[in-house]
């Protein structure tokens, strides 16, 4: 694997510009989402290519589910972690 050491500025606003090799290194194309990862004092980026939107459906299931309480559920979990901090 080939690694590359690419260096850009953090703007007024906390805006960055992706440089273009990067960008054509992930296939990273306008409106596209990116997850920051923070740990041990580094950011990981990494291009989310697929949304739970995009996974429905793939999962067999045996009845019809509710899929808005199933992100409500989901969503107030990952509160109760994020409220309970790293570790």
């Amino acid at each position: 694997m080939t690694q590359a050491v690419e260096v850009t500025r953090v703007g007024r606003r906390g805006q960055i510009v992706l440089p273009r090799d990067v960008r054509y290194a992930l296939g990273i194309e306008e409106g596209d989402r990116l997850a920051f990862i923070v740990q041990g004092g580094e950011v990981t980026l990494r291009p989310i290519k697929t949304t739970l939107l995009d996974l429905r459906g793939s999962v067999g299931a045996k009845a019809p589910q509710d899929f808005e309480a199933v992100r409500a559920s989901v969503k107030e979990a990952h509160a109760k972690k994020v409220a309970r901090g790293p570790g």
